[in-house]
């Protein structure tokens, strides 16, 4: 049975949002859309030259919130964090590999984000890189209606002459088959065809995509996009930036060295990262082409996003898996149709969507206590205050916090960093023991978790010299579980 808010808050939902749901009862469709180590280089324009014609028009349409954040920094426990509204410190799901679905306790018994958009009267619809998670099959079958739900993976891999000899994700090739040998494309069409359809419930579709994530092959025409174009070192790179870091956060780096063993040179992997974020690009384009092109296009959420950001050099690192801002920060465009689009500088957090969305949509609370806080408000008014820190944790006691100006880190150890954005867009330098930030401090540790879930295990994305420092020093089942 379908649960509405109460009447006074649906007045206010309407005003703050134009009515741009009409005046019939029909309850808005959910278009969600989240791709793979997606950083800012396109959406906010922080590398010259990246072409995204697709992602610039849903900007134009959209508000784009230019401090979101996700609240792991890699695939796994981001998605788990997510779907189900709750952070990796409460769940325990910190790591790839977590299987947090599993062996959490907390996530084994909440209703996630499409099963509670399914409890409330929605048609599910889902495909390609979702939870990242093995689940079985009776819960996937009672999150999509259009189970069994096909993901498809990486793919394509490079041949083996263009295999860079570190591993077979780790390599280039301007692919020349068809547009159809990646799952990507397979799972956009299916999209299409799902909106093409006519649907009498109300529907909430989740399209995940493998790409911009490496392999780095993409359709050879997304390469000759950039074949004049002149690549360099990214604009936050600075050779000398971890001199002010700690030994916990520099494990966390890995010095460039696999460009040496793979004989390429990073300003190459950022042309080839620039074509995987292209053809990203396109393949969402094909998507709210379709939308657009639908009967569903004046009464669809669309929700945009990465699960987590990616360093293309910056803090000498190739990869994510940090707590810094190229890691941590994900494009956050969410587009309500007729209304006005806009820049929004709250530092929401991936956490947020799940109560966000369900305010959208009018439908109730789930039994759960949600971790997040709904952000409906800013998509009426951008510059409305937010009030709250994004939080970013990578394993236990790893915690990064963000607000608009300054983005404080702690480490197991009790090494800190401090970064002000209003000075420093770059986190080149770590202020922390500078005197006039003290009470900036004192009250961004107050933010951080004071309690810990148990790990629900996973694995380490740091060099593998480093691995085994880190575990002696980091207390993954020693912690206190949280009440």
């Amino acid at each position: 049975m379908r649960h509405f808010l109460n009447p006074i808050l649906f007045i206010f939902l309407c005003a703050v949002y134009g009515n741009v749901f009409g005046q019939g009862s029909t309850p808005p469709n959910v278009v969600m859309i989240c791709v793979d180590d997606m950083n800012g280089y396109g959406i906010k324009k922080e590398y010259p030259g990246f072409i995204t014609p697709h992602l610039d028009k849903l900007k134009s349409q959209s508000v784009n919130f230019i401090n979101a954040a996700c609240n792991s920094p890699v695939c796994n426990p981001s998605r788990s964090s997510f779907y189900s509204g709750l952070y990796p410190h409460t769940t325990g799901a910190y790591l790839n590999g977590s299987d947090g679905w599993n062996r959490s306790e907390q996530l084994k018994s909440i209703r996630n984000l499409p099963e509670h958009f399914k409890d409330n009267g929605y048609k599910t619809w889902g495909a390609g890189k979702l939870l990242h998670n093995p689940i079985s099959k009776e819960k996937e079958k009672g999150m999509w209606d259009n189970f069994p739900v096909y993901k498809g993976g990486f793919g394509p891999f490079p041949d083996e002459e263009h295999q860079s000899g570190i591993t077979k994700f780790f390599s280039i090739q301007e692919w020349e088959g068809e547009d159809t040998d990646f799952p990507d494309v397979k799972n956009a069409l299916s999209a299409v065809e799902f909106l093409d359809q006519e649907h009498e419930q109300p529907f909430f579709m989740s399209l995940g995509l493998w790409r911009p994530h490496c392999p780095y092959t993409a359709p050879k025409r997304f390469f000759d996009l950039y074949q004049n174009h002149h690549f360099s070192l990214p604009p936050g790179y600075q050779e000398e930036d971890l001199q002010d870091v700690g030994h916990l956060g520099k494990m966390l780096t890995d010095s460039l060295h696999r460009f040496h063993k793979a004989g390429e040179s990073v300003e190459n992997f950022i042309r080839a990262y620039a074509a995987n974020y292209s053809f990203a690009d396109w393949t969402v384009g094909l998507v709210l082409e379709a939308l657009e092109n639908s009967a569903y296009a004046d009464n669809t959420i669309v929700v945009f996003f990465s699960d987590n950001g990616y360093h293309c050099g910056e803090k000498k690192r190739w990869g994510k898996a940090t707590l810094w801002e190229q890691a941590d920060y994900v494009p956050l465009l969410i587009k309500i149709p007729h209304a006005k689009s806009g820049i929004s500088k709250a530092t929401v957090s991936l956490v947020d969507l799940y109560p966000t969305l369900v305010e959208l949509c009018a439908i109730q609370f789930p039994e759960h206590q949600l971790d997040g806080h709904s952000f409906a408000a800013q998509l009426g008014r951008p510059q409305q205050n937010w009030s709250h820190s994004s939080i970013t944790t990578y394993g236990v006691n790893y915690t990064s916090i963000r607000n608009e100006r300054y983005r404080f880190i702690q480490y197991p150890d009790g090494t800190e960093e401090l970064y002000d954005h209003k000075k420093d867009p770059f986190e080149w330098h770590n202020v922390i023991r500078q005197k006039r930030y003290s009470k900036i401090v004192t009250a961004l540790r107050k933010k951080i978790p004071s309690e810990w879930a148990p790990s629900t295990g996973g694995r380490l994305e740091v060099p593998r010299k480093f691995k085994e420092v880190m575990r002696e020093k980091t207390p993954w089942d020693h912690v206190k579980p949280k009440t």
